[in-house]
C-alpha cells in the first residue's frame, strides 16, 4: 500500500473519505451529551458498525472516533486520565475494520478542537494547548494512524499550535481542516484565504474545510483556498445542509443525490479528497463514490449554486471617511449634540428630536450606550436609524465595560458595518447604579487601550491578535476628557495615554466655568507641548435652579458656579430661558480654544437644545 500524500498524488479524481461518525452513532441510540469517544472502549461494536458501513460505501479514508479525545472534552465526562486509552483504542479499532474488510483505507487519527478559549480571549496558554495536542497525538501516531487529521477547527491559531504540536510528536502527513460561519468567515473572522496562506506557511500537508454549511458554500471556500495557494492539496467534507430540530430531533435537509452532484464540482475546484460531515451517512458517500465514477454531471446541475455571491452584509465602502474628521480638520467648530436611545420599540420621538436639531445645524448626533446604566435600545440601531432616515452623521458612544475582548471586536465590526464611523470610547457607567446592578460588569481593556485597539489595529485592518480582518476600517475615535478632575497630574497622564493610542477627539463633561480647564492644559502644555487634539467642550443647558443645584452637588466632575445659580434664582420661571443663555455665553468663551461643543440636551428639551445651537451659529455667523 503506498503512501498516504502519494496515494493523492497519482489520483486523477478525488479520493473518498468517510461521513459523520457522531450523526451514525446518535442514529443508534447515543445521547449528544455522552462522550463518543468513550464508547471505543465501552461500547466498541457501534463504532465498528459505522466504519465498516463507511468503507462498504467506497470511503478510502476513514477517521477515528476520536474527535473530542482531549484532556480538556474528556474532563468533562470525568476521564481526562484515560486520553492514551481511549486515542489507541479508537486507531486499534479502526485498523481491525479496515484489516477485515480486505481493502486498502486509510485510518486517519482524528482530533478536534480543545473546547476551550486560548489567550487572549480565554485563559488556556498557547504552551497548556500545544501539550494536550501533542499528549492525542502523541497516542494516536503511537497506535498506528496513517495520518493526522486537525479538523472542526475555529480558531487559527490553535489550528497553528496543533498543527506544531503534532509534527513535534510524528513525521505523519497531517490534514488541517477548518470550519467557516455563513459569512464564509471562520468564527474569529478569518477569510478562507487567509487561512489557506497560513496554513501553507506553516507546512500543513492537506488544507481542508469541513462542516460549516453544505455543498454550496463549501464549494464557494475551496475556490477560494485554491486561488489563495494554487499548489496546496485539499480536503472538503461539507455538512448535508444547514441543520433544523423537527419533533426533539436533528435533522439534515441535503440528500445522498445532491452530494452526489457537487463530488466532481469539488474536483474541478482543486479539492483531492472530499467526504461528509454533520448529517451525512453512508449513503451520502456512496453517492459521491457513485458520482464520480459515471463522470462529471451536467454543469447546469450545480451551476446556480456555484454562482451564488458570498453573503457579506451591507455594501459601505470601508474607507468612506468621517464628515466630522473633516470638519474638525478644516478647523470649523462642530456642534455635537447628544440624544438617548428609547426605553422601548417606539422612535418616533427621537427621530423628531434629532431632526430639529439637525434643522438648527447640529454637525453629528451623538448616540449614548445604556447612560446610567439603564436598559435602553443598541445605540448601533438608533445610529442606524438616524443616519438612514435624516442623513446625518452619529457618533456612537462605545463603553468598555460589560464587554470581553471578543464582543468589543464583534461589536466595532457590526457598527462600521452599518456605516458608523465616529465612536467616542469611554468606560461606562457602572452597572450598580442602573436597573440590572447585578449584571456583569466586567472588561477586558480600558479606554486608551481600546482606542489603540482601533486605531492601530483595527484602522490598520487587523485585530487584537494580529489577524486579518479583510480591510481597514475607517474610525474616527473620540476619548473622553475631564477638564476640572479633583488630581490634574493624573488626568494629564490619563490624556497623554490616549494621545499616544491615537485619539482624533475628545469630548468633556459639561462646563460652567471654561476658567477651570486652564490648570489642566496648562500641566499638559509644561509636560508634553500644547494638547492639539480637537476638543469638544460638553455644555448641558441648565433648565432650573433644582437641576443646577442636583448637577453640582451630585453628578462627579460637574461644578456649577454660585453665580450661575443665582442668575437662575433671579430668573424664576424663566429659568430654562436663562439656562440657554448661560449655555450661548459659555459656547462664545469656548471659540477660542475649543474645536466645537458637545451638547446634551436637559430632560429631552430638544427645543432649548435647538436654540443655543441656533443662537451660538449666528453668532459665529
Amino acid at each position: 500500500m503506498m503512501s498516504f500524500l502519494a496515494w493523492l498524488d497519482a489520483a486523477t479524481q478525488p479520493q473518498l473519505a468517510d461521513g459523520a461518525m457522531g450523526t451514525m452513532l446518535h442514529a443508534r441510540g447515543v445521547p449528544f451529551n455522552a462522550s463518543f469517544d468513550a464508547l471505543n472502549l465501552t461500547e466498541p461494536g457501534l463504532v465498528a458498525e459505522v466504519h465498516r458501513a463507511y468503507i462498504e460505501a467506497g470511503a478510502g479514508i476513514i477517521l477515528t472516533n476520536t474527535f473530542s479525545a482531549n484532556r480538556y472534552k474528556l474532563a468533562e465526562h470525568g476521564l481526562s486520565t484515560q486520553v492514551a486509552e481511549i486515542n489507541r483504542a479508537g486507531v486499534e479499532l479502526a485498523r481491525r475494520i479496515v484489516l477485515a474488510s480486505f481493502r486498502d483505507v486509510f485510518v486517519a487519527g482524528d482530533v478536534g478542537p480543545l473546547g476551550v478559549r486560548l489567550v487572549p480571549y480565554g485563559r488556556v496558554q498557547k504552551s497548556q494547548a500545544r501539550e494536550a495536542f501533542a499528549e492525542q497525538v502523541a497516542a494516536l501516531a503511537g497506535a498506528g494512524a496513517d495520518l493526522i487529521v486537525l479538523e472542526t477547527m475555529t480558531d487559527l491559531q490553535e489550528t497553528v499550535t496543533a498543527v506544531r504540536a503534532a509534527r513535534d510528536m510524528c513525521d505523519l502527513p497531517i490534514v488541517a481542516s477548518m470550519t467557516f460561519t455563513r459569512d464564509d468567515r471562520t468564527l474569529l473572522g478569518d477569510a478562507p484565504e487567509r487561512v489557506a496562506e497560513r496554513l501553507h506557511e506553516v507546512g500543513v500537508d492537506v488544507i481542508g474545510v469541513n462542516c460549516s454549511g453544505g455543498p454550496a458554500q463549501l464549494l464557494r471556500i475551496v475556490e477560494q483556498m485554491r486561488a489563495a495557494v494554487p499548489s496546496t492539496r485539499l480536503w472538503v467534507k461539507p455538512n448535508a445542509g444547514w441543520p433544523e430540530q423537527v419533533a426533539g430531533r436533528i435533522r439534515y435537509p441535503a440528500t445522498p443525490d445532491y452530494f452526489g452532484d457537487y463530488a466532481w464540482a469539488f474536483g474541478k475546484a482543486g479539492a483531492d479528497v472530499v467526504g461528509g460531515c454533520c448529517g451525512t451517512t453512508p449513503a451520502h458517500i456512496a453517492a459521491m463514490g457513485a458520482a464520480l465514477v459515471a463522470g462529471p454531471p451536467a454543469e447546469s446541475r450545480v451551476r446556480e449554486q456555484i454562482d451564488r455571491p458570498l453573503p457579506v452584509g451591507i455594501d459601505i465602502s470601508p474607507d468612506q471617511p468621517s464628515r466630522l474628521s473633516r470638519k474638525l480638520g478644516e478647523g470649523r467648530f462642530v456642534f455635537a449634540a447628544e440624544v438617548d436611545p428609547p426605553r422601548g420599540l417606539s422612535t418616533h420621538r427621537l427621530l423628531a428630536g434629532a431632526a430639529l436639531l439637525k434643522e438648527a445645524g447640529a454637525d453629528v448626533i451623538n448616540v449614548a450606550d445604556s447612560p446610567m446604566a439603564r436598559m435602553r435600545m443598541s445605540p448601533w440601531a438608533v445610529c442606524a436609524l438616524l443616519q438612514d432616515k435624516l442623513g446625518i452623521e452619529t457618533t456612537l458612544h462605545f463603553p468598555t465595560r460589560g464587554r470581553n475582548l471578543l464582543r468589543v471586536q464583534g461589536d466595532l465590526l457590526a457598527a462600521h458595518a452599518v456605516g458608523i464611523r465616529n465612536v467616542f470610547v469611554v468606560m461606562g457607567d457602572p452597572t450598580a447604579i442602573g436597573d440590572y446592578p447585578d449584571a456583569m460588569d466586567d472588561y477586558d481593556v480600558v479606554p486608551s487601550g481600546l482606542i489603540g485597539l482601533i486605531k492601530q489595529g483595527f484602522n490598520a485592518g487587523v485585530d487584537h491578535a494580529g489577524a486579518d480582518i479583510g480591510q481597514p476600517t475607517a474610525f474616527f475615535v473620540g476619548g473622553a476628557l475631564n477638564l476640572a478632575p479633583q488630581d490634574t497630574r493624573r488626568e494629564v497622564k490619563v490624556v497623554r495615554r490616549k494621545v499616544e493610542a491615537g485619539v482624533d477627539f475628545f469630548l468633556t463633561q459639561p462646563l460652567y466655568d471654561p476658567g477651570t480647564a486652564d490648570s489642566l492644559l496648562e500641566t499638559y502644555r509644561d509636560r508634553y507641548g500644547p494638547l492639539t487634539t480637537p476638543i469638544l467642550v460638553g455644555v448641558l443647558p441648565l433648565y432650573s435652579v433644582r437641576h443646577a443645584r442636583f448637577l453640582h452637588n451630585e453628578v462627579p466632575g460637574i461644578s456649577v458656579p454660585p453665580a450661575i445659580i443665582r442668575r437662575l434664582e433671579r430668573a424664576g420661571e424663566r429659568a430654562s430661558q436663562e439656562g440657554v443663555r448661560i449655555a450661548v455665553e459659555t459656547i462664545e468663551k469656548l471659540r477660542s480654544w475649543a474645536g466645537g461643543i458637545y451638547l446634551m440636551p436637559a430632560f429631552n428639551r430638544y427645543d432649548l437644545a435647538a436654540e443655543v445651537i441656533e443662537e451660538s451659529t449666528a453668532a459665529l455667523a
